[in-house]
């Protein structure tokens, strides 16, 4: 139990395609007005839908997957969180830990774990993405930082509104991840991880099709 009466930010983390967002978004709005909620958040949802969203009620943060190796929020939601005033919470922005020191080996890895079932994770996808994840880690090294730190800096760098929130079960992680919170990336760095990962040198998509079937973001054609 929270044991609270009050959550500072409530977010919905999944859009109910048979209902209205309007009408989903209104019913939060509700316990804003009870004092239950300070305010409310989307995650994986289109710029289309937040825009729908935020014409019921102001949306405070919108949460969705960000990192060099993924580029869907480029399409629109970016811009109208700008637009809007909204927070952009990157989660996952060390690439699911791709963009990581850390060696990783999707059999090797824990019961539980939903990494191996995604794409990117797999096969020959996998094997092409660590190609690109041994040239990052190269840049990282040569800018003085570990790779996490500049997958971090990388995503900071797209806006005043954009904030992350890497994950991790582990102190030292977390450690590396803040330690070096003050580095600001040149654009030419920027510029050269650009050119290294993105959308078309990627190998293979982000979720499964089951799960890519409850989110709501834009996708690249």
């Amino acid at each position: 139990m929270l044991q609270t009466d009050h959550i500072d930010l409530y977010y919905l983390h999944r859009r109910d395609f048979n209902v209205p967002i309007e009408e989903s978004i209104g019913v939060l709005a509700d316990l804003v007005r009870e004092g239950k909620i300070g305010s409310i958040g989307l995650s994986e949802m289109s710029a289309e839908t937040v825009r729908r969203a935020h014409a019921v009620h102001p949306i405070a943060a919108l949460q969705t997957e960000y990192s060099p190796m993924t580029r869907n929020p480029e399409i629109a939601v970016l811009d109208v969180c700008r637009e809007l005033g909204i927070t952009f919470v990157a989660f996952s922005p060390v690439g699911r830990g791709l963009l990581t020191d850390a060696v990783l080996d999707p059999d090797g890895m824990v019961k539980g774990d939903i990494r191996p079932g995604m794409p990117r994770f797999q096969g020959e996808n996998f094997v092409q993405n660590m190609a690109l994840v041994r040239a990052f880690a190269q840049i990282a090294a040569r800018e003085g930082v570990t790779a996490a730190q500049l997958a971090l800096a990388w995503v900071l760098a797209k806006g005043e509104h954009v904030v992350t929130i890497p994950g991790t079960g582990r102190i030292d992680h977390l450690e590396e991840n803040i330690a070096r919170w003050d580095w600001e990336m040149p654009d030419s760095v920027g510029a050269e991880v650009d050119a290294l990962i993105n959308r078309e040198s990627v190998a293979g998509g982000r979720y499964n099709d089951a799960m890519q079937a409850t989110i709501d973001t834009e996708e690249f054609a």
